[in-house]
């Protein structure tokens, strides 16, 4: 199985309660309409130090294939739209387990 890993900081043009909550609900949902998505775990950030990030999402893929399917999603692109709006930072790893 392969692990993505994502890591966001909201760039503040939003109220983050609002734009996190947002963000979150539409990866969630993902789930149902992208059948290479295995799973998906998305939280909040609750850490109040300046280095830490908003949002992680952790989803689980087969394969890079199964991973590369997603990423062009219309569905997902559709996230990323937002996200090219909202998001200051990413961190992101990928890796089989």
């Amino acid at each position: 199985m392969l692990r993505h890993v994502v890591m966001m900081k909201f760039n503040g043009k939003e109220p983050l309660e609002t734009i996190s909550v947002t963000v979150k609900e539409k990866l969630e949902a993902l789930t149902a309409s992208i059948p290479e998505l295995k799973n998906m775990e998305v939280g909040l950030n609750v850490n109040t130090k300046p280095s830490a990030h908003d949002l992680v999402l952790i989803a689980d893929f087969d394969d890079e294939e199964g991973l590369n399917a997603y990423r062009v999603h219309p569905e997902h692109v559709k996230i990323l739209e937002i996200m090219k709006e909202t998001v200051e930072k990413t961190a992101v790893v990928d890796y089989y387990y």
